[in-house]
Parts: C-alpha cells; structure tokens; sequence
C-alpha cells in the first residue's frame, strides 16, 4: 500500500493486492464428461467462465492468480501467496468448496464466495463469512473500495438485475486454454418461462438481458487472437429467450465468421419452441451452431403441465426433436423422472422416447427440488423434503419423498440409466440420430484431438471393453453412411464410453 500524497500527489491510497480465484472440482457427473477427456488429451470439459469474467472487473493494479481444480491441484503454497480467496461454484461443487474453505481458513486467509450455489443457498456454508449473491456487474465498485478499505460486508446483494452490457472480457489470460476441450461466452441472462423446478429465473430474472453483437464478437476475437480454434459453447440458460435480438446476434456472427475466417463451431441451450422458428434454426446453422441442448424433461404430458413446463405441453417432442436434427443441429436433452404423476410406466416410457427422437445425449435425471425454487417451497409445504441437494441431479441420490415410492422410484431409475447407455442401446440411437440429422456446410477438420481420441477410441472400446462388437458394427455403419460427419462420429462414441462409466456408478 503507498500513499501518493508523500510524492506531492492527491491524498488517494492505492492498495496492491494478491487475489487467488479458485474454482472448486467437478465430479464425475453426465456434464463433466471425465472419462471422455482422456481419450482427447484435454483436463477440463470448460474453463471457469464467471471467475473469468469476475477477474475482468477486478482492478489491474491487483495481482490475479486462477487455480481451476479441474486442472491443477491447489497448492498450500497457492493458498498462502494470497490476501484473499475468490471461491465460486455451483451446487455440484459443494463438497469440493468446503475442503477448499476449510484449507483456507487453516492457513488463516479470508475467503469470499460467490455463483449459483451460494447465491441460492449461502446459510449452508457456515465455514465462510463473505458472499457476493447475484450478479457481480452491480455491487463491484463498491466490494472493490469496502475490500480495499478492510470493512468488508456480510453479504453483496444487487438491489436488481444488471445489464449484461456492463459484463467485461474474460481474463483468457489466466488459464491455458489447452487444458479445456470447449471454451465458454455468453450472450444473454435470464429465461421467459417459469419451471416449477428450475432455479435460473430466481438467479437471472424472467427478461432476457443480451450483450450486443459488437460485444460478443469482441470476446470471439479475444479466443481467436490467443490461438482457439475449436468448440464454443454459450452458456444461456436460453439462448433463444429474446428471439429478436439473438437473430441479430447470428446475421453479425455470420458476417463475421465470413469476414474473419474463424472456423469456430457452437454449441448452446434453449427451449423446445426453437422448433417452430425456420428462420431461427437456419441463422443459428449457418453461423456455426452445431448442437443444442433442449429441456425435454418427459414424454408425461400431466407432469408437464405439473411443473408448469407448459412450452413443451400440447406439442409432439419427437416431432420438434427431428425438426431442429434435420435443420443441421444435434439435440442433446435434458429429461427428469419423479414428478408426482409418474407412474411405474415411464421408466419404459423415457427410453421409447429417447430412443425414437435418436437423442445420442440424453442426460436423465431425478427431480431435485433446488433451494428457493417453487417446487423446494411447496414440497417444504408438504412436509417432503429430505435434505438439500449437494450434488447432481444424476448422481442417483434423492431428495424428497416422492409419491411413487423411494425403492421403487430408485431401482427403475438405476435400471433406465444402465439400458439407456449400455452399448448396443447407445449405439442404436446414435445411429438414429446421424440418420436424421443433415451435415451442413464443408466437413468439419480432423484435428490433432480427433485422431487422438479414435486411437484411443479403437483400443478401448474395440479391444477392451465389453461392449466391442457394438462398438465395430456402429463405426462402420456410421462412417459408411455419413463420412463427411467422422469427427461427430468419433465423438459419439467416446462420449458413449463416458456416460456408460458414469451410469454403472449409480
């Protein structure tokens, strides 16, 4: 800390800190794609993207040092470097964040937390005494000054959802951007609709807020500048909540992948009712979007309405499933079993359905009743309630009392998840799926990474695994029929062997 009114200066202190942003370690869960990342030499499935952007608003006179656990061990050496710990994370990230505090405050360093599993449910993080809640865009200025002035708040809570214009670019520089498979932007916040149980809308509001175009593709040129030439994927909720504005979005993108060269391919989350937009589905096509992840959650039209689900109701999925896969884009869903109207049925249901749509990456589910979302209150309400999750939705743990029966309700799911991802079960809709879907625009390079993860792939799952044989017959069928789609293909599988890993875990 120097005082430059010793040098004839105004009386304003400058203060110099060491600031250590830490990002907790995923477990293996459907998301965090673990046994996939070894077949292409990659760490991490996606680099932490708010701790990034955190670090973008934090003042340049500080020093920055990132340790994502994902990729590197945190060191005590790390630990004791710093004046303060910057520790974010989401509910999956629980365990991992309370060994990190605990180290943390063993070596006598004050920690400030901050992102989605605090924002929703700090009272439960008793070890940790400061937390930024929301959204940081709003309170930064004044965490800054109460940080540098050492009286620093209880809590950070914005007084209303900040424009996602103020968001800064992300420090690139703070990790090495070839531990990660896929980097992350993000375009919008916020989603239009009101799912019983989705914690987005008490996170990001119900109105979509957009960066501009001029924005985003200042943040893809910061990616193209340091040398990725790979996977992006935008991480909004909805991607397509404000449907006028992300079609401006894509017409810039377009211009800009024309103008620039950028070879980057896309990948994103929305809703269902993309479907019914051509114009939308073609945009996103033509500007590099190559999957897409939907919120299906049931082929159980009384649970959709149960969960107020009502832009999937009174629609056919598998119709609007084929629609997005022939318009150029993969389908990846989202599916949840255990509302109060499912029956004993709908563990052959899913699968039926899952299998028709060809929905390779079907991420099934239980319901979880997150905190301070409308199902955690009304199953609260009706005396339901367990405990509070702490982890993923798929890690075969419940946390409520559902009318269906916990035994019942259990060995069904387990039983769902071992079929659905068995071999021949998993190859068989992948097949469906590159049957279905349309290849637009040249054939995607086979990189480094691509030959990589088929040698790998080859010994595995060709030699090694028991599934071999299904293994075989699906290369073959799917590079005989869709040669232009090899690096997909690749892909698939390996993917396949990850979800297998993760649902003979359950």
């Amino acid at each position: 800390m120097i005082n430059p009114g010793l040098f004839g200066l105004s009386e304003i202190t400058v203060v110099f800190m060491k600031i250590l942003l830490v990002s907790p370690a995923t477990p293996a869960t459907f998301w965090s794609y673990k046994y996939a990342l070894r077949f292409v030499g990659k760490k991490s499935a996606f680099p932490p993207l708010g701790l990034l952007t955190l670090a973008g608003m934090l003042p340049k006179r500080w020093e920055l040092k990132l340790v994502d656990c994902d990729v590197k061990r945190l060191s005590t050496r790390d630990i004791d470097w710093a004046d303060y710990v910057f520790l974010g994370g989401m509910v999956v990230h629980a365990p991992s964040i309370r060994q990190i505090s605990a180290r943390c405050r063993r070596r006598g360093k004050t920690v400030i937390a901050g992102g989605p599993v605090f924002t929703t449910g700090y009272e439960n993080f008793h070890e940790i005494e400061h937390f930024v809640l929301g959204e940081a865009e709003e309170i930064i200025d004044e965490f800054i000054e109460d940080l540098e002035g050492g009286h620093l708040k209880a809590h950070y809570h914005p007084r209303q959802f900040p424009p996602i214009a103020r968001a800064p670019l992300p420090r690139w520089d703070l990790i090495r951007m070839n531990d990660y498979a896929t980097m992350s932007v993000q375009f919008s916040r916020g989603c239009p609709f009101n799912c019983e149980f989705c914690d987005v809308v008490i996170m990001n509001g119900h109105r979509p807020r957009t960066k501009s175009s001029r924005q985003m593709i200042a943040e893809l040129e910061a990616l193209k500048t340091r040398g990725w030439k790979s996977d992006v994927f935008m991480v909004d909720d909805n991607f397509i909540g404000n449907k006028a504005r992300v079609k401006r979005f894509l017409r810039d993108l377009i211009e800009w992948r024309r103008r620039s060269g950028a070879r980057f391919s896309f990948s994103t989350e929305a809703s269902v009712n993309l479907a019914d937009d051509a114009e939308l589905m073609d945009l996103m096509v033509r500007a590099g979007f190559k999957r897409v992840f939907l919120g299906i959650e049931t082929p159980n039209e009384t649970a959709l309405k149960e969960c107020n689900k009502l832009q999937n109701a009174g629609r056919n999925l598998t119709d609007a499933v084929g629609a997005i896969q022939r318009a150029g884009m993969e389908v990846m869903g989202g599916f949840i079993i255990g509302f109060d109207s499912d029956t004993t049925t709908i563990f052959k249901r899913q699968l039926a359905f899952i299998q028709e749509a060809g929905i390779a990456t079907a991420m099934v589910g239980l319901l979880t009743p997150l905190p301070r979302t409308r199902l955690f209150q009304r199953l609260e309400q009706e005396n339901r309630l367990l405990e509070i999750p702490t982890g993923s939705n798929t890690d075969g743990k419940l946390h409520f009392i559902p009318s269906m029966g916990k035994e019942v309700l259990l060995e069904g799911y387990r039983g769902l998840m071992k079929t659905l991802y068995s071999p021949h079960t998993y190859y068989e809709r992948a097949l469906a799926f590159l049957r279905s879907h349309r290849v637009q625009g040249p054939s995607s390079p086979v990189t480094r990474s691509d030959v990589k993860g088929l040698v790998n792939a080859v010994w595995i799952m060709g030699f090694r695994e028991r599934g071999r044989r299904a293994y075989w017959r699906f290369l073959a069928k799917a590079v005989w029929n869709n040669p232009r789609a090899f690096s997909r293909i690749i892909s698939l599988a390996v993917q396949g062997y990850h979800f297998r890993q993760v649902a003979t875990q359950l």
